[in-house]
């Protein structure tokens, strides 16, 4: 199959039937699959799934609402499409920018391609403002460099997107997940849609959640193959400055002052204590990266191609023939 259009839902009866006709329209001449997720709908959305007699549509349901996240994940796992889609169900991506983002896929020259949602039609204080705040900060701290990343519409190569390890909310971050796989990742504009039907699933309180996945992502991103660098330096940095803390009061100590009590005396401690804690979690979270790594027989980079000398002299130069054998008679 050539192609799987991955849709999850929460609570979206009205824009189901829709969708799935606005993608069939975008999908001449490709054979494809549409799954549709439901993330523990209650507003009939399974049920009108289970009643669409289409047999490119894939229905799954969840057992309770696990989040979008996980939700996504269950659709990529499912699918069986060589690259794969996906889009809100909502209505506001437009299927009709799938095929022209397929074929930049297809080419070979890049295995994820975001749509940039350049007319955004959402409201400006509740939904733009935060993502465009948000945008800038994941720009600079994840150093992948897109313009957009909240767009649901994302066209990948199956294999990478069923590596990805879409846990918790990290699917604010696929780019970046992606970006750890060694993905080669563009941004297109495409289509944005008020929407028509239902509630939104978003709001300013998913701000602090952005904020903590962020803090994760910035750490599989510059330190999950060398946590030590990250906690070491920090925490010899606090050791070194308690330590000269330590001496300078030691030093008064020595000239017959009287240093107890004092608040510069107590930081002094703190600063130790912080310090030789931080190189004991750097220590144990680089055993646990070693584990994770060599229990599942991974290995800490990706190899795209394989390409030998002799692979292209064994295909321009053909087998010479096997020499005549004589039969008796």
């Amino acid at each position: 199959m050539q192609l799987s259009v991955v849709v999850t839902i929460l609570n979206e009866l009205e824009n189901i039937q829709p969708l799935i006709d606005r993608i069939h329209a975008a999908l001449p001449g490709i054979d494809y699959e549409i799954v549709y997720v439901d993330d523990g709908s209650t507003d009939g959305s399974v049920a009108l799934l289970k009643s669409i007699r289409d047999p490119r549509l894939v229905v799954v349901e969840l057992r309770k609402n696990y989040g979008q996240s996980l939700a996504l994940m269950a659709g990529i796992d499912v699918a069986r499409g060589a690259y794969i889609a996906t889009l809100d169900g909502d209505l506001q991506n437009d299927p009709s920018d799938i095929p022209a983002m397929l074929r930049l896929v297809e080419d070979g020259e890049w295995d994820l391609v975001v749509g940039e949602r350049v007319n955004r039609q959402d409201g400006r204080v509740t939904r733009k403002l935060p993502s465009q705040v948000a945008n800038w900060i994941i720009r600079h701290l994840s150093g992948v460099h897109l313009r957009d990343y909240g767009c649901a519409l994302k066209v990948f190569r199956a294999d990478i997107a069923k590596d990805l390890g879409i846990y918790g909310e990290l699917h604010r971050f696929i780019s970046v997940l992606a970006s750890l796989e060694g993905a080669r990742i563009t941004q297109v504009p495409v289509k944005h849609h008020a929407r028509q039907f239902g509630q939104s699933k978003y709001g300013l309180g998913r701000t602090f959640k952005v904020v903590s996945d962020l803090l994760l992502m910035v750490f599989l991103k510059r330190y999950l193959q060398k946590p030590m660098h990250l906690f070491a330096q920090a925490g010899l940095a606090l050791f070194a400055l308690g330590a000269l803390i330590n001496v300078y009061l030691l030093v008064l100590k020595i000239m017959g002052q009287d240093i107890w009590g004092k608040p510069l005396l107590i930081l002094g401690a703190m600063l130790v204590l912080a310090g030789i804690q931080l190189v004991t979690v750097g220590i144990m979270v680089e055993v646990l990266m070693r584990t994770y790594y060599e229990s599942q027989n991974k290995r800490p980079y990706k190899i795209r191609e394989i390409k030998r000398l002799e692979d292209d002299e064994a295909v321009a130069q053909p087998l010479a023939p096997e020499p005549l054998r004589r039969t008796a008679d």
